[in-house]
């Protein structure tokens, strides 16, 4: 089986800036895809610090793009978010620093729309299997029971 690097280190060096500069990366991502070029741990260590210092990697401005696409666009919750951070191997600092990013207001107004448009698309026997319903799709977009909980006792 060949194991030889797809691309010399040089050529490696300009494919990844490229793919960190169209969309912010982390460095779990980055070193996956270097991976899959068979590239040798030495020169991915290599890349890596020179992506760093080239500031085409940054570990916090990567978790507040992260957040703030996550929430805005696809209504995730911050326990959702935050796990899909743990797994890209973010430290917990910058999942912090990113999660600080959500505007609380503009978050319980997130809830309250959601809730309302999943009640009135919800279908069930009775209303408590219907809030049922509603609380368990919220609880899987990742938002917290307790904030949750008072828009549906409304």
């Amino acid at each position: 089986m060949d194991r030889s690097a797809k691309y010399g280190l040089l050529e490696a060096k300009q494919k990844i800036e490229a793919w960190c500069a169209y969309q912010e990366r982390c460095d779990f991502e980055v070193r996956t895809k270097l991976s899959s070029w068979n590239m040798d741990q030495e020169h991915i260590d290599i890349l890596i610090s020179d992506l760093i210092s080239n500031n085409f990697l940054n570990e916090e401005r990567f978790a507040e793009a992260f957040v703030s696409g996550k929430f805005r666009i696809k209504k995730w919750g911050r326990v959702k978010i935050k796990q899909h951070l743990k797994q890209k191997k973010i430290s917990d600092y910058s999942i912090q620093k990113g999660l600080s990013e959500i505007d609380e207001e503009e978050y319980l107004d997130t809830i309250k729309n959601l809730v309302e448009s999943k009640l009135k698309s919800t279908k069930g026997k009775n209303d408590w299997e219907r809030k049922m319903k509603v609380k368990q799709y919220l609880y899987g977009r990742g938002y917290e029971a307790e904030l949750v909980n008072p828009f549906l006792d409304d």
